[in-house]
């Protein structure tokens, strides 16, 4: 019984954690300070709903990671599911920014998360790599994430890291992991990254 009580607790913890984690990053966009030089990628007609900083690249400066959408008060109801922009922001040693490189489908749309609401989890930064989290499902849950690293090589970012996670929410610590890599998938850099080449 003891057992029994301990379970449901951590199982109750866990879905908390697991729900409050896209209205974090709701209440997170709302408080965005966006520095002058990055509103400029801002376009008109969009808001910001994530913005990351760390040295992406490798070359000593801190740089950006942008996601914007198009503003809810300028679109209607059918097309509320427009695509996200994610964009790469490099610094030079002035501190001037570029636009490296964008993607529109690593950041899943508000209503892509099927019952469970905007599946957005949010960007992880490090130096040299950023992650890309999303998140939804109703009763049986899912999760996927995408880690891309910056190639000295190539001078880009490149996906390595393709995680995908699946449970009942009714049994959260019976989860089912699929972990994809380029063996799996080869080279995909985050300006050409779109689902469905993880399923070829």
């Amino acid at each position: 019984m003891k057992k029994l009580i301990i379970f449901s607790f951590q199982a109750a913890a866990f879905l908390f954690v697991i729900w409050l984690a896209p209205v974090m990053v709701r209440a997170q966009a709302n408080e965005l300070k966006i520095p002058a030089e990055v509103k400029n990628y801002i376009e008109k007609g969009t808001t910001a709903i994530a913005l990351e900083s760390a040295d992406l690249n490798g070359d000593g400066t801190a740089d950006f990671i942008l996601v914007t959408e198009e503003a809810t008060a300028t679109i209607s109801s059918e097309e509320a599911d427009s695509e996200r922009s994610l964009m790469i922001l490099t610094s030079d040693n002035n501190g001037k920014l570029k636009l490296a490189k964008t993607n529109k489908q690593v950041v899943y749309c508000k209503s892509c998360g099927g019952a469970f609401g905007d599946p957005f989890a949010g960007v992880e930064v490090k130096r040299g790599q950023f992650t890309v989290n999303n998140y939804g499902g109703s009763a049986w849950r899912w999760s996927e994430s995408y880690q891309f690293n910056y190639s000295r090589i190539d001078k880009t970012w490149q996906l390595v890291r393709a995680e995908s996670e699946t449970f009942n929410s009714l049994e959260p610590n019976k989860v089912k992991t699929k972990i994809l890599t380029p063996k799996k998938f080869g080279k995909i850099d985050i300006a050409d990254f779109d689902i469905d080449l993880l399923k070829r």
